[in-house]
């Protein structure tokens, strides 16, 4: 993402788990550590992803530690594509070893916010997550874990209102149910081309404010 990112490989069932860190100014409060996961691994996602580098960006001027990693098969990371499952295993490995204790953030964008949601939901009575972030998510074409009631205020779900790889209808699915708010972007698309700035203002209001 810049020059001071630091990039390292971490241990993963599959081997290892390409990962790259983001820290805050030293001039920023540190409020904890966030975990982005990134988009489809078979349809060019990785962890330098625009959407992810967005929210990597966002987290660290609002001073989290951002950390992103390529899921297993992409890029450096050892493994094959698992259609989410082992790939949850991946998020928790990162969790476990680059956040194993004070304040932890999630994030995902596509199929990384599927992966997320299951992760979220087993990790969510042991460990409450203080701030989620839910980008383009994929309910479309996987099961998407509910959000905990108790989490809901903690959660930002965003979505384009063009997005043709994942129409909002399908969003609005998985949420209605849930009574969970989605915060719609006028006219954006699935990768939010041009509206770049505009999702990182979303997502630094979000993180921003206060915890519920």
């Amino acid at each position: 993402m810049n020059a001071q990112t630091e990039r390292l490989h971490l241990a993963g069932a599959a081997g290892i788990i390409e990962t790259a860190i983001d820290r805050p100014a030293a001039d920023v409060p540190a409020r904890g550590t966030a975990v982005i996961a990134h988009p489809h691994p078979l349809f060019g996602g990785t962890l330098d992803n625009k959407v992810v580098q967005t929210l990597a960006r966002a987290f660290v001027q609002c001073g989290w530690t951002a950390v992103r990693f390529n899921f297993r098969g992409v890029g450096a990371s050892a493994g094959t594509y698992d259609e989410g499952r082992a790939e949850a295993d991946d998020l928790r490995a990162v969790i476990a070893q680059a956040a194993p204790d004070g304040p932890l953030a999630l994030a995902g964008f596509s199929f990384g916010s599927v992966v997320m949601s299951h992760v979220l939901h087993g990790l969510w009575r042991t460990r409450p997550v203080e701030k989620i972030v839910f980008v383009g998510t994929a309910a479309s074409r996987f099961t998407v874990a509910d959000v905990p009631p108790e989490a809901h205020l903690r959660t930002l779900v965003v979505h384009g209102e063009a997005d043709d790889t994942v129409p909002l209808a399908d969003a609005m699915a998985w949420a209605r149910p849930q009574t969970l708010p989605v915060t719609v972007v006028p006219a954006g698309g699935h990768f939010f081309h041009g509206q770049l700035p505009l999702l990182k203002g979303l997502v630094v209001r979000h993180l921003l404010s206060p915890a519920a």
